[in-house]
C-alpha cells in the first residue's frame, strides 16, 4: 500500500510563509521501490472543487504552476527520501483551503484523476 503523508500546514497571517512536506512510503506492494515521476499539490476551498497548484517531474526536473500561484509558490522534490515540498510565500486570504499531495505517472499532470496516491490533505488558513 503506498502511503502519502503530509505536515507543515497551519495559520498564518497575509504575507507570511509556510512550507508544505509530503513524503511517500518507500515501497509498493511488491517490494520493488516507488517510481513517483509525477508529484503534484491540489488544494479545495470549502464549498469548491480541488485544483491543481503544483507539480514536478522527476523524469525531466520540469515544474507546473498554475496561475494564481506563479511566482509565490516554488514546488521542489528530494527524490532520495521520496518527499516534495511546497514553498509559499506571500501569501494571500483566498489561499485557504485544505492541501493535497498526489503522485502517480500519468502524463496529464494538471488533471487530479491522473494521479494514483493521495494523502489525506493538511489545512493552511490565511488570515487578512
Amino acid at each position: 500500500q503506498v502511503q502519502l503523508v503530509e505536515s507543515g500546514g497551519g495559520l498564518v497571517q497575509a504575507g507570511e510563509s509556510l512550507r508544505l512536506s509530503c513524503t511517500a512510503s518507500r515501497q509498493s506492494a511488491s517490494g520493488q521501490p516507488l517510481f513517483l515521476n509525477n508529484m503534484a499539490w491540489f488544494r479545495q476551498a470549502p464549498g469548491k472543487e480541488r485544483t491543481f497548484v503544483a507539480a514536478a517531474r522527476r523524469d525531466d526536473g520540469i515544474t507546473f504552476y498554475s496561475d494564481s500561484v506563479k511566482g509565490r509558490f516554488t514546488i521542489s522534490r528530494d527524490n532520495a527520501i521520496l518527499t516534495v515540498y511546497l514553498q509559499m510565500n506571500d501569501l494571500k486570504p483566498g489561499d485557504t483551503a485544505v492541501y493535497y499531495c498526489a503522485a502517480g505517472t500519468k502524463a496529464n499532470i494538471y488533471y487530479g484523476p491522473a494521479y494514483d496516491y493521495w494523502g489525506q490533505g493538511t489545512q493552511v488558513t490565511v488570515s487578512s
